[in-house]
């Protein structure tokens, strides 16, 4: 058994595979039903994967709906992203505590072995990014990397475009393309294909019943990738848009987005590659324990950006052109790679509907370079 190599399954056999993972000392995460939304989360049981269900999403829109059939992985995406186990909203940094013997320090928790049970293509696509920034850029952080070792990726290739996926005109899906363990297809209610896509993946698959894949559930399962590839919610043209941000810092559309932008900061904080945080320091009134937290943060809110003297960015103008200009454009200068996955988290979860793509395209459209330029007087003309 070597990675590439494709099986089948049974689908009540994905039991086996949690099992498994868990019997490795992994923390199992998978996609469960939770207060109106696809939520990930701790797992245990194919029980509690949303099957039967799938979302309905467009710009400012989500809800669930009932299939017609049993699929286990039968949605597009849920509101929060895998980042949140990696790169958590919250974390305590460091705590210390003053005692007659001294100062006691103590620095973050020991992170669990995590399995990620359901992961999208572009939600791998997202992590890999984030991998550029925290781990193999300059500044290596440390509780990050601690959170990446070991993990382990099932990986789901998408069987349902959601209303605002554009994953197809990013590159990033619908099928996945490296990055996992094991890659599963839902080829029906009964039968999953499998691709082993680490040694890791396939030690623990060589446990698992299967049978050797034929040509015909090789076709099912392309076929299945092709339709979701022709339903994209959305589009986005990516020749020369680098070029078009940059050129166009003072682009009337600009200000006519921000007429709309609440700058409630929900797009950054759906987003699976946003990495901005802040760092808060407390102590007691005793003067017994201080501790140092890191959140997550945006550079839509003015704090964010505040030096001495006031905040670099007080508009919401300033702030929308700053987060749709570095994710689609200066991310490339400093990362290589754009900062979007098309996953259309940020068109889903705006409450004014404001879409990346419609505006991506809207400046694309009215390029001050492509404007035609007044010919210059030349003696008698």
């Amino acid at each position: 058994m070597m990675p590439g190599e494709t099986f089948v399954i049974r689908t009540g056999d994905l039991q086996i595979v949690i099992a498994a993972l868990a019997a490795r000392g992994y923390l199992v995460l998978g996609p469960t039903l939770r207060d109106g939304a696809i939520i990930y989360d701790r797992i245990s049981n194919i029980s509690e994967l949303p099957r039967g269900w799938t979302d309905r999403q467009d710009a400012g829109t989500y809800r669930l709906e009932k299939r017609s059939d049993d699929a286990f992985f039968g949605y597009a995406l849920g509101p929060r992203s895998w980042k949140q186990f990696l790169l958590p909203p919250h974390e305590r940094v460091l705590e210390v505590r003053r005692s007659e013997s001294g100062l006691t320090f103590t620095s973050g928790t020991q992170p669990a072995k995590l399995a990620f049970l359901g992961a999208r293509s572009c939600e791998l696509h997202a992590i890999a990014i984030q991998d550029k920034v925290l781990l193999d850029g300059p500044y290596r952080d440390g509780a990050y990397a601690a959170r990446r070792h070991e993990n382990f990726f099932v990986a789901v290739n998408c069987a349902v475009a959601g209303g605002t996926c554009f994953c197809s005109s990013m590159g990033t899906g619908p099928k996945a393309q490296g990055g996992f363990d094991l890659a599963l297809t839902e080829l029906s209610a009964a039968e999953f294909l499998v691709e082993i896509g680490s040694d890791a993946g396939a030690e623990l698959f060589a446990h698992i019943p299967h049978r050797a894949a034929r040509d015909g559930d090789l076709a099912a399962a392309d076929a299945i990738i092709a339709e979701t590839a022709a339903h994209m919610g959305r589009t986005l043209k990516t020749d020369g848009l680098k070029e078009v941000l940059q050129a166009n810092p003072e682009h009337p559309r600009w200000d006519e987005v921000a007429s709309r932008c609440l700058s409630c900061a929900n797009c950054t904080m759906v987003c699976p590659t946003c990495f901005c945080t802040t760092v808060e320091d407390h102590s007691d009134l005793s003067g017994e324990t201080a501790s140092r937290d890191r959140r997550w943060d945006s550079c839509f809110t003015l704090d964010f950006s505040y030096l001495h003297g006031g905040s670099v960015r007080n508009t919401p103008r300033a702030r929308y052109r700053q987060w749709m200009t570095h994710k689609l454009a200066s991310w490339i200068d400093q990362f290589g790679s754009s900062g979007c996955v098309g996953c259309g988290r940020c068109i889903a979860w705006c409450p004014v509907a404001i879409d990346i793509t419609e505006e991506a395209a809207a400046i694309r459209a009215t390029d001050v370079r492509a404007r035609p330029q007044p010919k210059e007087a030349h003696g008698d003309d």
